[in-house]
């Protein structure tokens, strides 16, 4: 079995009377892809912001190498070794694509800041190798706000690219991908996955779900119902309505 570089352990969210989490275990591998299938409100957004400090949990332990990260910023979980995606994608728009990549660098990130020749060359060095692989070296000095839809969605993975994370959190990375778009997405996680990155990803194209993922946890209304392999988990009726709301009352 491959290590498991994070963890979660009876994590609880609410917000008000609804139970947004509740009591989510989950293990994400190295060099594992993981998809949170679910229906809308299942709580899957809701796990990653757990998991990143976005928002403190009520309950419950999110584990890096084994240490409890609970109560720590963000920018510090980030720091570890921890990148997300959002599916808002948060893009500095009047910035430049090259700009972008670099601010994900964060205090490393400026040609101003401390470092010696060396280490501004490798930040820069980390940067052409995002735009590169995402497709993006040839409009680094354009405007993120001026880009294509499907190459603002490269460009918020470039800058996960870029820090070198382990550990990808991707939030609808593939929506609204054209075919040709989405083969360089997939090619490009699997390229990830290959150099040993651990990856979850929530995406409601099941497509994607059974090219990309070799484990599903399904989540419905807060918690876990299943968890296995893709076709385990999408070969069971049960699920299958749920995720398409045909549940019965």
């Amino acid at each position: 079995m491959a290590p498991v570089p994070l963890s979660v352990r009876g994590l609880q969210k609410s917000f008000g009377g609804l139970a947004a989490v509740q009591q989510v275990d989950l293990d994400l591998r190295e060099g594992v892809t993981t998809a949170l299938v679910g229906p809308n409100g299942a709580g899957k957004t809701t796990v990653f912001n757990l998991i990143t400090g976005n928002i403190p949990p009520d309950a419950g332990e999110v584990l890096l190498d084994g240490a409890s990260v609970r109560g720590l910023q963000p920018h510090r979980i980030a720091r570890l070794g921890v990148a997300r995606s959002f599916q808002d994608l948060r893009l500095f728009g009047r910035m430049s694509v090259r700009d972008n990549v670099r601010a994900a660098l964060e205090h490393t990130a400026w040609l101003w800041q401390p470092g010696d020749r060396a280490a501004r060359a490798a930040r820069e060095a980390a940067v052409d190798r995002a735009l590169e692989r995402t497709g993006l070296a040839a409009l680094g000095q354009a405007r993120a706000a001026d880009l294509a839809y499907a190459e603002r969605k490269f460009l918020s993975v470039a800058r996960i690219l870029a820090t070198g994370a382990r550990i990808w959190l991707l939030d609808e990375p593939a929506s609204g991908l054209d075919p040709q778009s989405r083969a360089r997405f997939v090619q490009l996680v699997r390229e990830a996955v290959a150099d040993g990155v651990t990856i979850c990803l929530i995406e409601h194209n099941l497509d994607i779900v059974t090219e990309l993922a070799d484990r599903i946890a399904f989540l419905d209304r807060g918690a876990k119902l299943a968890e296995g392999e893709p076709q385990e988990i999408l070969s069971d009726p049960r699920l299958i309505a749920i995720y398409f709301g045909e549940r019965r009352s």
